[in-house]
């Protein structure tokens, strides 16, 4: 008993230490569950806004309607920079960057016409140069200029404008690294009283802000972030006080902004807490540059401005951990809003430690239980533990506003006691696996397999997939049934069905049921099944030719007897899309099976074997996924209990013959025959040349093409009417393609 005991044991105490070992490392699924405990955290209770004295003058779609496209001549940016200051701005920073020699001053023009050989009646050296005039308002102004972080080897920043002071190690080594910068032009640095960064996240590519860097390094020099150089100039501090860690590894803990002290991860960066979008924020470009301007003096004096972008096209949108977007200057305005009102998220070194200690906890806690309790009164140990985590969590986060994972602890002590399940079944329940072994015995394989890998497979449920479904109906079966004994109609049936169910497991299809005299299977589940409906119209051809040689050595007997019915003749239906699959029926007794729209139209395409007088009829969401065998469109039909008409086609060959010469030619005849058909013209004469292109022995095809004639309203149907899009068969067609094919142009952004 003991030793039974001991090794679930072993094995359990094993599976905490490696998983705690996962946490150490912090790989990315762990970093991302973490993340989405964090954001919704925020999305139940969001930051109310602190009413900081701060503004964003944006140039949104009204201001590009109002004063022209992006970007605008730096004489604009002066008036509105200088507008700006006389309103008292006590700061301005600007969350977009000027790398180019502004193309619109009217010296530059003057020098690009000199240089294509046109005359003009002025001296360029007497034209206004915007990027002066812009430079020389920045320089009397409390502006703010920043710079872009790029993840390439490229210019660095200019020297930044503000001190620094370092309490305690250097903190460089910890600091996310500036590879290369896109700056401003070096007249506009210059004359601007601050520099920061307005990069949102190191290498740029984060699709939700969570954090912002509030410092960045290059060669051991500091650069702060726009946020934190447009606080500095507002309170008009010259220096910005770095704290690092005194046990001497340099990394960050806070920084000091004048009297405003900013917690940070040792990287520097700051947890950002959202409040929802604020319009209360935004004042329109297109109001400063306004005749009114000066009534926006209440909205501008004493505050930081911040002046960027939410104009649609200008691509400067972030995803945030509320779940929606904003424009990335309104990120740096609620990182100001959180400094001055000094609400912070906080992520302690000690956090870690705590989130690994519970976990340990409760995960050996589960071992000992599952071994000496059982599963049930684990499973209630481990509801109330999840419980007791996330409601501590959460409480952590409102009143303190503390970061701490709920997910780690939780989530991997799942995985401790899904992990001993699965070995204390294993090695303790022997009578179980016996049972297991008996049920073996009446299921397939694949089932089996599937069944074993998770016990939710013996509950009642389904899933939603992708499936081709094939039914399968023997012609005549009353006519052939009534001359027959009834031991010697079930050995005919037991022949067949043995014969042509093999076509259809070697295709890795699935058998559902027989049915009487019809054989019901589908492909990919329960395992999957590339290119399943392929295979399932491969089984088809198969079964086709193994019926083909049963009848011809008269494997059934029925040549030598008096009955009307001397061979046996198939009808398949296939259809492809979604389905419904898993264990269907009562709790007591289920069956492996499917249900859904997908397999009504296949029953329905079978039965349309019958008046389009051929043996393989598939639908066109079949057809669709299948390009490499020989098809002929078959009209569409209207299906029994459904509003729309069915496209259809005839299976024909396999891929050696749809790429022969025979079938070409046939294909050009049956393009003239459908269009006959379709226009109301004589398709006789077409028809008979189809006739001369399908070999004698085809009695299947030459059916087909002796009822098309009296089959013409399936080729008249009205497109609009079916629903769905159906492929005109033609000469063009000769390739094999989508049945609906749609073409969705992408926008293209400029």
């Amino acid at each position: 008993m003991w030793k039974r005991r001991l090794l679930p044991l072993l094995i359990g105490v094993l599976v905490v230490l490696v998983l705690a070992g996962v946490r150490v490392i912090d790989p990315y699924p762990t970093q991302a569950l973490r993340e989405i405990a964090f954001d919704n955290f925020q999305r139940m209770a969001p930051r109310e806004p602190a009413g900081a004295p701060i503004r964003i003058v944006d140039i949104d779609d009204e201001s590009l309607q109002s004063m022209g496209q992006w970007p605008w001549p730096r004489d604009r940016m002066a008036e509105l920079t200088y507008r700006l200051t006389e309103l008292g701005a006590a700061s301005i920073a600007f969350d977009v960057l000027f790398p180019e020699p502004d193309r619109l001053s009217l010296a530059n023009m003057a020098n690009e016409f000199a240089i294509a050989s046109i005359e003009i009646n002025a001296d360029a050296e007497s034209l206004p140069d915007y990027d002066e005039l812009f430079a020389d308002t920045l320089s009397v102004a409390p502006s703010v200029l920043g710079f872009g972080a790029i993840p390439t080897e490229g210019d660095p920043p200019a020297a930044a404008k503000t001190g620094f002071a370092v309490v305690g190690p250097d903190p460089t080594s910890h600091l996310p690294q500036l590879t290369g910068t896109v700056n401003s032009l070096p007249l506009l640095t210059e004359a601007a009283k601050g520099l920061g960064s307005i990069s949102l996240a190191p290498g740029g590519d984060v699709s939700t802000i969570r954090r912002l860097p509030l410092l960045w390094t290059q060669n051991d020099a500091l650069y702060p972030a726009l946020t934190l150089e447009s606080l500095r100039l507002a309170m008009q501090a010259s220096t910005l006080v770095v704290f690092s860690d005194d046990s001497g590894s340099g990394e960050v803990q806070s920084v000091r902004v004048g009297s405003f002290e900013v917690p940070t991860d040792p990287d520097g960066a700051m947890w950002l807490y959202y409040h929802p979008s604020d319009p209360s924020l935004y004042v329109s470009a297109a109001d400063v540059l306004g005749e009114n301007y000066q009534n926006l003096a209440s909205e501008i004096q004493g505050h930081i401005v911040l002046i960027g972008t939410s104009a649609t096209g200008l691509l400067d949108i972030r995803g945030t951990p509320l779940g929606t977007s904003m424009p990335g200057v309104e990120i740096h305005a609620q990182a100001l809003d959180q400094m001055i009102s000094g609400t912070f998220l906080l992520r302690a070194d000690w956090v870690n430690g705590l989130e690994l200690l519970t976990f340990v906890i409760l995960g050996l806690t589960m071992v000992l239980m599952l071994i000496w309790a059982g599963p049930v009164a684990t499973v209630g140990v481990g509801g109330l533990a999840a419980i007791v985590i996330g409601g501590g969590t959460w409480i952590a986060f409102q009143q303190w506003g503390l970061l701490i994972d709920p997910t780690f602890p939780a989530g991997a002590a799942l995985l401790v006691y899904t992990a001993m399940i699965f070995f204390r079944f294993l090695i303790t329940d022997a009578d179980k696996r016996m049972i297991r072994r008996a049920f073996g015995h009446y299921v397939a394989p694949s089932l089996l397999q599937k069944i074993e890998d998770s016990s939710e497979n013996l509950k009642l449920g389904g899933e939603e997939r992708d499936l081709s479904v094939l039914f399968l109906d023997i012609r005549n079966f009353t006519t052939l049934s009534e001359g027959l004994e009834p031991a010697e109609l079930v050995h005919l049936l037991n022949k067949m069905f043995g014969a042509l169910g093999a076509c259809i497991t070697e295709q890795y299809g699935t058998i559902d049921k027989f049915i009487g005299d019809a054989i019901m299977a589908f492909w990919n589940a329960p395992i999957d099944v590339e290119e399943h409906a392929y295979h399932a119209c491969i089984a088809s051809l198969n079964m086709r030719e193994r019926l083909k040689k049963l009848n011809a050595t008269d494997e059934f007997g029925l040549g030598q007897r008096q009955g009307k019915v001397k061979s046996i003749s198939i009808g398949i239906g296939i259809a492809s899309g979604k389905a419904l699959v898993g264990n269907l029926g009562l709790e007591s007794r289920f069956d492996y099976s499917c249900i859904g729209n997908t397999v009504n139209v296949a029953s329905r395409v079978e039965d349309a074997c019958k008046p389009v007088d051929y043996d393989i009829v598939i639908s066109d969401s079949t057809r669709a996924r299948v390009s490499n065998l020989a098809f002929l469109e078959a009209g569409s039909i209207a299906l029994k209990g459904r509003t729309f008409r069915e496209p259809i086609h005839i299976l024909v060959g396999d891929t050696a013959y749809a790429e022969s010469e025979t079938f070409a030619k046939l294909q050009l005849a049956y393009a003239e025959a459908l269009h006959a058909l379709r226009n109301g013209g004589d398709a006789a004469p077409a028809i008979a040349l189809c006739l001369d292109h399908v070999p004698t022995e085809d009695e299947n095809l030459r059916r087909y093409f002796a009822r098309l004639e009296h089959r013409r309203e399936d080729f008249q149907y009205d497109v609009a009417a079916t629903g769905q899009s159906a492929r005109a068969a033609g000469a063009e067609d000769m390739q094999p393609a989508s049945v609906s094919e749609t073409l969705n142009p992408q926008p293209v952004l400029g």
